[in-house]
């Protein structure tokens, strides 16, 4: 599997049933397809879906169903279309489970950036910073390094996204826990040696046992 399946299928098991789940654009979206089929969720959308299901097959797309970066999308039984005034009192109020979001940066103490890159033009931060402020638990899925930097660094140098601390991350790397002391190292990908993830990281990670043979190899079913 490709980095990204690897990434989607790791978080698909963070999912937990009878649930409110919102999945951001681009690879947290890829989460849908891999939640075991006994697992109820309802995925949502910031545009006002309820009712996610996985990518429609090719040539069976609707365009009038479509996820908050304009990607097609299916809808489960049950599924309810909402507006934006809805959908956002939702995540404001605190009644999302959990958000799955995309990330440009996580630093040391645990916060992101995933909203803009200064001096390249940007839709706008959508939902972002309602949904790392309202979700009740904010899992980040992102490629471990971006053209040979690293995505986990000590500060972060784009604008964050907001001030708090995100519960999770999963790179195709690694799952990582930010901690009030600091990021620790919970889980490795196949194949994937400790000093390699230290090696790729920005950031100084808390090996739990303090030895390389306590990091378990990472699980996707």
């Amino acid at each position: 599997m490709d980095a990204k399946e690897l990434i989607a299928r790791r978080v698909a098991l963070e999912v937990k049933p009878n649930t409110l789940v919102n999945l951001g654009i681009g690879l947290p979206s890829l989460v849908a397809n891999f939640l075991p089929k006994d697992v109820h969720v309802f995925f949502q959308a910031e545009n006002g879906v309820i009712g996610l299901g996985s990518r429609p097959e090719e040539g069976m797309e609707d365009p009038d169903l479509t996820d908050a970066g304009g990607s097609f999308v299916t809808a489960v039984p049950g599924a309810a279309s909402i507006d934006s005034a809805m959908s956002f009192g939702l995540i404001r109020g605190g009644h999302l489970d959990m958000t799955v979001l995309g990330g440009l940066q996580v630093d040391a103490r645990g916060y992101l950036a995933n909203w803009m890159v200064p001096g390249k033009m940007v839709p706008g931060m959508g939902g972002a910073m309602d949904l790392v402020a309202g979700a009740r638990r904010v899992v980040v899925a992102m490629i471990h390094s971006a053209k040979g930097e690293p995505k986990l660094v000590t500060e972060c140098s784009l604008p964050l996204t907001a001030m708090r601390r995100v519960d999770l991350v999963v790179t195709d790397l690694a799952v990582i826990a930010p901690t009030d002391a600091g990021l620790e190292l919970r889980e490795r990908a196949p194949g994937v040696d400790v000093d390699t993830i230290l090696a790729a990281t920005g950031a100084p990670l808390i090996i739990p046992g303090g030895s390389a043979e306590t990091v378990p190899e990472m699980r996707l079913a």
